[in-house]
């Protein structure tokens, strides 16, 4: 294989795995920081850390290139969707496959630097990874199932740094499954048009005209889940600062999507980064000033 050829296989390979748009990393990333800062009481196992941080980016790249050889037959037919490496023929879906493998075998070694129970709550994470992208064919309810994948890096957190599940853990993970649900829903209004062509199911499309109503009280209800982590875990005003910062993203978010706009329900998808900045911001400084 030439060096050209070589080049241009990493190329196609960054942009099927989705490395030149990080949102996705930084998104999935935060809730593992959340856990991890949390479970280690601010000082978090210099390993463990670095795994977590490794493993995100394996996971959440592992993840765009299962889910674009599962919609290769609908991503050509989608305006956002139709250039991306498979749907436009410069990596073939066997290639993609393992490529998808490849990334997963990588994860999985830097799983087994860890103890036994994350290791086995790994398995559970590729399963839902692996399967979340035929979820869009089968239920109205994909981004639930997406936030069911991204979250479980929670309880992973807290096994790897407690070898336990306290019930703090499944507080927080049931918060990050929300949060996912909210989020993964702006993002899907951006294609619901083309969504509804080619019969693909979302929860921007079940949700309909109450979209942004059913979604505020999925925001209060995230917030009022990361306040009862805050009791539990008796964090003071740091953390709860934070959480008001999130709050006023979250009332923004609202304002970016009111008139469904496409371009500007991406920006409210895109916003959930600093949601997610803002509440780690809030941990770190809770544990940083004791």
């Amino acid at each position: 294989m030439t060096k050209e050829r070589l080049l241009d296989r990493a190329k196609q390979y960054g942009l099927l795995a989705r490395l030149d748009r990080p949102i996705g990393i930084l998104i999935l990333l935060w809730p593992a920081l959340w856990a991890l800062w949390i479970a280690s009481g601010g000082k978090p196992d210099p390993l463990v850390l670095t795994v977590f941080c490794l493993g995100v980016v394996l996971m959440r790249s592992a993840g765009c290139v299962i889910n674009d050889y599962a919609d290769r037959e609908f991503d050509p037919h989608v305006e956002r969707t139709k250039l991306r490496p498979i749907a436009s023929g410069k990596v073939q879906a066997k290639e993609a496959l393992v490529v998808f493998v490849t990334l997963c075998l990588c994860a999985f070694g830097l799983v087994l630097l860890l103890n036994t129970y994350t290791i086995l709550l790994s398995f559970g994470g590729a399963f839902l990874a692996a399967s979340y992208p035929f979820m869009k064919r089968y239920t109205q309810l994909p981004q639930a199932y997406l936030g069911i994948a991204f979250g479980w890096a929670v309880p992973m957190a807290f096994a790897a740094q407690q070898n336990q599940l306290p019930a703090v853990a499944w507080v927080m993970y049931l918060a990050v499954v929300l949060w996912a649900l909210v989020y993964d829903t702006m993002y899907a209004m951006v294609d619901k048009d083309d969504d509804l062509k080619i019969g693909v199911k979302s929860t921007a499309i079940l949700f309909g005209d109450f979209d942004r109503h059913i979604m505020a009280a999925l925001q209060l209800v995230i917030i009022g889940l990361l306040m009862t982590v805050g009791l539990m875990q008796q964090l003071s005003w740091p953390y709860y600062l934070g959480l008001t910062v999130a709050t006023g993203l979250s009332v923004y978010q609202q304002g970016l999507i009111f008139r469904r706009d496409k371009k500007r329900c991406f920006q409210a998808f895109l916003n959930n980064n600093w949601f997610g900045l803002a509440v780690f911001a809030g941990i770190f400084l809770e544990y940083g000033i004791k």
